[in-house]
C-alpha cells in the first residue's frame, strides 16, 4: 500500500509564501496521477493542482493559478506544492493523493473519487 505524508503546513501572514511536501513510500513514476486537495472547514474537499508524472503540463485550480506551482523530486519521491501571495481564502487542510489508475483526461480534471491513495494533511492558516 502507498504511503503519503505531507509536512510544511504552517501559519503565516496574507502575502507570504509556503513550501508543502509529500513524501511517498514507493517510486514516484509509479504514481500515475499526483494531486493536492484542500478542505476548509463546512466547505467539500476540493482540488488544488494535479500533475501527470510521465507526461503533460499540470493542471491548477483558478483560484491558484499563477500563485501556486506543483513540482516533484523523482530522486527524493516527494512531491511539492509552493504556494506564495497567499490568502486568507487559502486557510484549508492540505492533502496529498496519488492514483495509479488514473487518466491523463482524468488527472487534469482531478476528483476525489478517484484516488487511493491520501495523506494524513497538513494544516495551513492565512491571516489577514
Amino acid at each position: 500500500q502507498v504511503q503519503l505524508a505531507e509536512s510544511g503546513g504552517g501559519s503565516v501572514q496574507a502575502g507570504g509564501s509556503l513550501r508543502l511536501s509529500c513524501q511517498t513510500s514507493v517510486y514516484i513514476h509509479s504514481l500515475r496521477c499526483l494531486a493536492w486537495f484542500r478542505q476548509a472547514p463546512g466547505k467539500e474537499r476540493e482540488p488544488v493542482a494535479s500533475v501527470y508524472t510521465t507526461g503533460g503540463g499540470p493542471w491548477y485550480v483558478d483560484s491558484v493559478k499563477g500563485r501556486f506551482t506543483i513540482s516533484r523530486d523523482n530522486v527524493k519521491n516527494i512531491m511539492y506544492l509552493q504556494m506564495n501571495s497567499l490568502e486568507s481564502s487559502d486557510t484549508a487542510m492540505y492533502y496529498c493523493a496519488a492514483g495509479v489508475d488514473i487518466r491523463p483526461s482524468s488527472c487534469s480534471t482531478p476528483r476525489a473519487v478517484l484516488f487511493g491513495n491520501w495523506g494524513q494533511g497538513t494544516q495551513v492558516s492565512v491571516s489577514s
